[in-house]
């Protein structure tokens, strides 16, 4: 049996409100689409989904459970999360104006998604989430809980990129600002560093 509609309407309305309030995620997004370009934005994003297919796939297979279980396999991938948010932080601080002046120029395609996707799996909130969201939709009257989650999970997934897709396309069109003033490319480089520095303090102090 396949999820009825309106389960399927109602879980689309809650993960587009999720998406759209401010988070690491999309802040995420925004600045690094701002200082490197629409493009830069887009993949980011690509590697925010990709993280988001492993954490579908770790709560559809039971190994998110292991972070609810475990206090120290949570402080472990939470500290890794922060130290990379951290490297992050340190990147923006020393970044040079001249660094941001084409899309993504210095960075490549596949650095700026693998910063999407680490940003993602090393976040334990994102596992802890999925393993208390997905089930509320999921019904064993319908059939294997597998496939629905796994059905859920990518509506999760096409929302995500809908609306972080769409952060940063518009935010590029502060990057073309950006790119023409020197001096606003320091400002969001050390903007973007303190983001980057509170998001790692804020993972820091997050709690199962």
């Amino acid at each position: 049996m396949m999820i009825p509609i309106d389960t399927l309407s109602l879980f689309f309305a809650a993960a587009l409100a999720l998406a759209l309030v401010p988070g690491p995620d999309n802040i995420f997004v925004l600045t690094q689409s701002a200082l490197y370009g629409r493009r830069a934005g887009l993949l980011v994003t690509l590697g925010l989904c990709t993280g988001l297919t492993v954490h579908t796939a770790a709560v559809t297979f039971g190994v998110a459970a292991i972070f609810v279980a475990s206090a120290l396999a949570f402080a472990i991938l939470k500290v890794i999360g922060a130290g990379y948010l951290l490297y992050l932080a340190w990147c923006a601080f020393r970044a040079r104006p001249n660094s941001v002046e084409g899309e993504g120029l210095g960075l490549s395609g596949g650095k700026l998604y693998s910063r999407g996707v680490v940003m993602n799996i090393t976040n334990p909130k994102v596992a802890i989430f999925f393993i208390a969201f997905l089930p509320q939709f999921a019904d064993p009257a319908l059939g294997s809980l597998s496939a629905q989650m796994m059905t859920l999970g990518f509506l999760f997934i096409v929302t995500t990129f809908m609306v972080f897709g769409s952060v940063a396309w518009f935010a590029g069109f502060l990057g073309e600002f950006l790119r023409k003033s020197e001096r606003a490319q320091c400002v969001i480089n050390r903007i973007t560093g303190i983001i980057f520095m509170s998001l790692a303090a804020r993972l820091l102090m997050a709690t199962r």
